[in-house]
């Protein structure tokens, strides 16, 4: 058995596309659209890391996905800098939900409210400020 991705429904492909590559720095690595079937698929990975795959799914009729979202659980990361990613993140307007105040671990969410955990490679970083003493925003 081999894992192959994990998919993730989306309802606005280009905030979707903007915060899973742009901010969070995944690439596209490929995309099929079915035109009778009047949905997309877009498959992204890490760079370097091809083999775990997140599926963006983008049905071209409004749909209501709803808040059921901590169901699913979360996306998971390894970072080389978890302080670095969290202020590159903010810088771009995304919310950190769960900072890393241990210096090992923040969650943010996509435009769809899917939850990002963000993990240190590594040991823990030193605690650092504003960091440490930043409170959780919203759920995670």
């Amino acid at each position: 058995m081999k894992y192959l991705h994990t998919m993730v429904r989306v309802t606005d492909i280009d905030k979707s596309l903007a915060f899973y590559c742009t901010h969070l720095g995944l690439e596209e690595l490929s995309r099929y659209e079915n035109e009778e079937g009047r949905f997309t698929l877009v498959f992204l990975a890490a760079p370097g890391n091809k083999e775990a795959q997140v599926e963006l799914t983008y049905n071209w009729d409004p749909e209501e996905i709803g808040d059921s979202s901590r169901n699913f659980g979360h996306l998971a990361y390894a970072v080389e800098n978890i302080y670095e990613t969290c202020q590159k993140l903010m810088d771009g307007g995304v919310v950190i939900n769960r900072p890393p105040r241990d210096g090992r671990m923040a969650f943010i969410k996509s435009p769809d409210n899917i939850s990002v955990e963000l993990l240190q490679k590594g040991k823990s970083l030193a605690p650092e400020e504003p960091w440490s003493s930043m409170e959780n925003t919203g759920s995670w």
